[in-house]
């Protein structure tokens, strides 16, 4: 038996085990009247020759529930992509952004951020984009943090030294390897998160959600402060465009993926965080802002974690909206009472694996097997789990 992926046989039983009681384990099945956001960062989804057949049938069977979903850890190669797809049905697209995290050329682990979506509930707008600090806005932040910028770069002069010696001999021999340098202040972003905008068509005689949705991978790094720092650059840049009030452009933002929040302890992180979020808050009128997964579920006892590990809460759906038919942070206190929703999740794949194949709960594992089951599937089928939002499609207007 393999350390790493399952047998064909193990596969049979975990796909068994689900289809007794999806539910069960945190997949949202498909209620009529209702769309399915999600999220889920799928570890170097790359050529399809890295997964075995059963994964790609099981993440297919997984990404297909959802009506729009946000995907990272895209890799260069798209055919694991294309494999998805062509599994989950002939009525869902992609769409996806260039490499980004490393410069053409240049050694680093870059990757894509891509949305698959169901066509027949969910229209592309016509604006799809990156999200950047253009170079007017980066001069700003060195002028104003010029000094703090020096201190922090001024321990480091031998790497600059050996840079420069290495450029003038014509870049031959290896190039010098980068310092892990703390920066006072936000330049730009490790992965630069994507946009594109959408709609959610409803009934006929209704009025469709208006999105753009932000997919992000953001830092995770050596330093706490340059994970608040990109979190704080998205925040700021999301909140400017919905405080313009532009009704012509989107008037609701939403933003998934994997944030790496430093979430760990619930019980003083929720309150630094929603204290913080409320501060890019202040100063605008009519829009509500929502992270869900920042509440407690009503039908759980504690945070969903969203990493395998289930020990973090990395990955979230925010909400920015002015459309008051979209789910606020008051309706987080009665999630899932109404099958249409709006109700929230995790497909806990982690769960089902140690039910399938050990007949216990995860937490009843002993240490050693839950160390073992984490390394069999990490990287065949992901480290992360995937996230969900399920709001009612629009209503009729009333006249």
């Amino acid at each position: 038996m393999s350390s790493r992926g399952f047998t064909p046989a193990e596969w049979t039983k975990i796909r068994a085990t689900l289809d007794r009681d999806p539910g069960r384990y945190g997949l949202p099945e498909r209620v009529y009247g209702s769309v399915v956001l999600a999220s889920f960062n799928i570890r170097k989804l790359g050529e399809v020759q890295g997964r075995s057949d059963e994964t790609w049938s099981f993440l297919a069977n997984i990404c297909s529930r959802f009506d729009l979903l946000a995907v990272q850890e895209i890799m260069g190669d798209l055919s694991g992509v294309r494999r998805i797809i062509a599994e989950s049905g002939s009525e869902f697209s992609v769409i996806g952004s260039d490499t980004t995290g490393a410069f053409p050329g240049d050694l680093g682990l870059g990757e894509r951020l891509g949305f698959m979506y169901r066509s027949s509930v969910i229209e592309r707008g016509p604006v799809v984009s990156d999200v950047t600090y253009d170079r007017s806005k980066l001069l700003e932040i060195l002028a104003r943090n010029k000094d703090e910028i020096e201190a922090a770069v001024a321990p480091h002069a031998e790497y600059f030294r050996k840079l420069k010696a290495w450029v003038a001999n014509g870049e031959q021999g290896s190039r010098p390897p980068r310092p892990n340098i703390k920066l006072p202040a936000f330049l730009t972003f490790i992965r630069q998160p994507f946009c594109a905008s959408f709609k959610i068509v409803g009934h006929p005689g209704t009025r469709p959600y208006e999105l753009m949705v932000v997919n992000a991978h953001l830092y995770f790094g050596n330093f706490m402060s340059d994970r608040r720092q990109e979190f704080d650059a998205l925040m700021e840049w999301i909140m400017a465009r919905v405080g313009q009030n532009d009704m012509n452009y989107y008037p609701n933002f939403v933003l998934m993926g994997d944030l790496n929040l430093d979430f760990d302890n619930p019980q003083t992180d929720r309150a630094r965080i929603e204290k913080h979020i409320k501060t890019f808050n202040d100063s605008l009128t009519g829009v509500n802002v929502n992270f869900p997964f920042l509440d407690v579920h009503p039908r759980q006892s504690k945070v969903f974690r969203t990493n395998a590990r289930q020990s973090e809460t990395f990955d979230h759906i925010g909400l920015f909206s002015r459309d008051d038919r979209l789910p606020t942070f008051q309706d987080n206190e009665t999630m899932g009472e109404q099958p249409r929703g709006p109700d929230f999740g995790v497909f806990n794949f982690v769960e089902l694996f140690s039910q399938a194949l050990h007949q216990k709960r995860f937490s009843e594992l002993s240490e050693n097997k839950q160390l073992a089951l984490y390394e069999r599937f990490e990287h065949d089928v992901s480290d992360h789990m995937p996230i969900w939002l399920r709001i009612p499609l629009p209503d009729p207007e009333k006249k």
